[in-house]
């Protein structure tokens, strides 16, 4: 290997590293990871596991939430359903916001960030999607009580695209922040 300058070597860093970001090579690998986590997802229907992030981790604590924001709502968990006099909403697979967090993940996996920033950025997204979902629940159990008109829409299209673009948002705002600079 030829002797380098340093304003060489960072040259070709740079270039290695954009040659790593082309997206002929990120498709696949977010297309596998995507699918991976989404078949792994799919396996654990009817198990443990299931229960446990749909009724332990999703339906209590928005059952709290809307305890606590509206304690008169009489909101409880039974389940995978918000129970209350005012009617019961069933919280499914789908409604756990596994989706988007799996569509996050796989960017995060096919991007070349290093590994000193991949981890600690899937731990924010996992925390950003987590939060994004209860505040999705919440806003769905209020529209869902007080004007079931417009749940339809907030359910099937409004808020999954906001997640959505909390987490693109997100990304790139990661991106910028880890992108190697040039010299």
């Amino acid at each position: 290997m030829p002797d380098l300058s340093y304003e060489e070597f960072l040259r070709a860093e740079a270039e290695s590293e954009a040659r790593r970001r082309r997206p002929a090579r990120l498709l696949p690998l977010f297309v596998v990871a995507f699918l991976a986590l989404h078949y792994a997802w799919e396996a654990s229907r009817g198990t443990a596991l299931e229960r446990f992030v749909i009724h332990d981790l999703t339906v209590q604590p928005a059952a709290w939430i809307i305890d606590t924001l509206w304690p008169g709502s009489g909101v409880r968990p039974q389940g995978h359903r918000l129970v209350a006099p005012a009617g019961r909403l069933n919280i499914l697979n789908g409604c756990e916001g596994l989706e988007t967090l799996f569509l996050l993940l796989a960017a995060f996996a096919a991007y070349p960030f290093p590994w000193r920033a991949r981890l600690p950025g899937m731990a924010m997204g996992v925390g950003l999607v987590y939060v994004l979902n209860q505040t999705r629940i919440v806003l769905l159990w209020q529209t869902f009580t007080h004007d079931k008109t417009l749940f339809g829409i907030l359910h099937g299209t409004v808020l999954p695209l906001a997640m959505v673009a909390g987490c693109l948002a997100f990304f790139l705002v990661f991106l910028s922040r880890h992108e190697p600079q040039p010299a």
